[in-house]
């Protein structure tokens, strides 16, 4: 500055305070407000005339452990892609807002590109405003003593607002979500019957932690990767009922069961490990699954929306009555995505041993539905058929 003539020292400072206020500026469009609701404006001024409209997602449950590994991944362009902006619109209890608040900090502090502004609220319709995808992790988990119809109905009280709402606020023309909070299944039938104007096949229910679990496994026991593993399906319920299903499995272009040649280890070690691996965790980490459950729910609705290329996966759907599912459940099978859009594969042959399998789950799915059909009857004048 000493070697500048008095003219240009001046020029040199203005555009010094100029710059400053610039970036205080900015940095208090992002900075996130200690109340009780909080909404980070998209930066609308920053987007250039090629850039993609910003997608509003939904994440509920957003402090808890699930949501926590959710949000930084969504943010960082791992869901929907590279070139997609977001605005996250995060939903919490009353009592968990300052921590929501907190985590809103956070992924202002990492300054994501894709990152268009932060919604961080407990109230229902805000958090579903406009809304194009969801993600659905709030939920009550089951307590010591509690019977599983409790669990069930506390559970349809929370879906009920969430369908509720949905169907009010949320972009219907181009929602998609994906129930994460267990009783997965049924949660995603009582929340379609509470969104009356929404497609259900455009509620989903999570199964590709099994699938992934059933990989990683599979991939362990052969000595491959868990990308040379095709045609691995999940059917029926996301519980200790679901059927891992290797019958149609090939590894690196032979049948899986040729390569494993052990019969007695499918089915009484890999099965009953793929349904009680989340058991398995809490016993190993005092908690229950939360960056694998992210992490498969990141893979659930990334695959949706950019398609599996040709490729088999899992995912809980709006059961249409193939293979004998109850119609109206919401019923795993394995699909193939596109464009946007699941297919239910068809014509897979079914062996004696599968069908059990899957009648087992079914019928539990069945039961679950026809608790909730007893408890709320609007329900049941949907789906009259199951009792």
């Amino acid at each position: 500055v000493e070697h500048c003539s008095p003219p240009n020292v001046r020029l040199y400072l203005s555009h010094r305070l100029i710059m400053a206020f610039l970036a205080r500026s900015l940095s208090l469009t992002h900075r996130v407000a200690l109340s009780a609701r909080v909404a980070v404006p998209a930066q609308a001024a920053y987007s250039t005339a090629s850039e993609r409209a910003p997608a509003r997602v939904t994440v509920t449950g957003a402090a808890g452990a699930i949501g926590y590994s959710l949000l930084f991944r969504i943010a960082s362009g791992q869901m929907l892609g590279p070139d997609q902006p977001v605005i996250l619109q995060c939903l919490e209890l009353p009592g968990a807002v300052k921590a929501l608040q907190g985590v809103a900090m956070e992924l202002n502090d990492c300054s994501f590109p894709l990152l268009r502004g932060i919604v961080a609220t407990s109230d229902v319709n805000e958090a579903w405003a406009g809304s194009q995808y969801g993600l659905l992790v709030g939920a009550k988990p089951r307590t010591k003593g509690m019977e599983r119809a409790d669990l069930l109905e506390a559970n349809a009280a929370i879906f009920r607002e969430q369908g509720t709402a949905i169907n009010k606020n949320a972009d219907l023309d181009s929602f998609r979500c994906v129930v994460v909070g267990n009783p997965a299944n049924t949660n995603a039938y009582i929340l379609n019957a509470y969104a009356p104007d929404l497609d259900p096949s455009r509620v989903t229910a999570m199964t590709r932690l099994d699938h992934n679990r059933g990989l990683a496994q599979l991939a362990e026991k052969t000595g491959c990767q868990v990308k040379d593993i095709q045609r691995f399906a999940i059917w029926g319920n996301h519980s200790a009922t679901q059927y891992p299903d290797v019958s149609h499995t090939q590894i690196k272009g032979q049948w899986a069961k040729d390569v494993i040649k052990d019969e007695k280890w499918i089915r009484e070690t890999f099965i009953p490990n793929v349904q009680q691996r989340g058991a398995a965790i809490i016993e190993a980490r005092g908690a229950s699954s939360a960056a694998s459950a992210a992490s498969s729910a990141i893979d659930h609705m990334r695959d949706w929306v950019h398609g599996t290329n040709g490729e088999w996966t899992s995912m809980g759907v709006f059961s249409d009555g193939s293979y004998g599912a109850t119609p109206g459940t919401y019923f795993s099978y394995p699909v193939i995505c596109q464009g946007g859009h699941y297919n239910i594969v068809q014509n897979v042959p079914i062996d004696p041993f599968s069908a059990e399998k899957i009648e087992a789950s079914n019928k539990e799915l069945t039961a679950e539905a026809a608790t909730i059909n007893k408890a709320f009857p609007e329900v049941a004048k949907l789906n009259p058929h199951i009792k």
